[in-house]
């Protein structure tokens, strides 16, 4: 998936935020981890699980090394405190608008997407192809980011 991106500057920031849906039935949540850089508007890591740390941490671990190190704004859950760099991240609340781009894009997950909406009889019976939809949606999505770039 890292071969859609763009290169990261040192000035760009990364929102982060998780959603849920769920797999097989109602009652098994599956949470979607995101981290989208706020100047590209790409995904530039997510992972699949529950809403916990180790999740968050596997979604650190997955972030891009270029994108690394950036300044990050999440909701205040818990565990982006635990798991991300406090000399760079930030927890924030919804008003003050740093965490805009994320909230926006899992709106447009959960309108494009069937998995992803809340009331729905369309879901995956394995996490597997749960997580594979949402790969390649993501793989779109980030190119159609690309595309809008380097047309500009």
């Amino acid at each position: 998936m890292s071969d859609e991106l763009l290169d990261a500057r040192p000035t760009d920031l990364l929102e982060l935020d998780e959603l849920w849906s769920f797999v097989k039935a109602r009652c098994h949540k599956v949470w979607t981890w995101i981290a989208l850089c706020r100047r590209t508007r790409q995904v530039v890591a997510y992972v699949c699980g529950q809403r916990n740390d180790k999740t968050c941490t596997d979604l650190r671990c997955r972030i891009p090394t270029a994108y690394f190190n950036l300044a990050t704004y999440s909701d205040y859950w818990s565990s982006y405190a635990e798991v991300f760099d406090p000399t760079t991240h930030r927890s924030v609340g919804k008003h003050t608008g740093l965490t805009n781009h994320v909230e926006r894009f899992n709106a447009t997950l959960r309108n494009r997407l069937g998995h992803f909406t809340r009331k729905t009889l369309s879901f995956s019976k394995k996490k597997e192809n749960h997580e594979a939809v949402l790969h390649m949606f993501l793989l779109k999505y980030n190119q159609d980011m690309r595309i809008k770039w380097v047309t500009r």
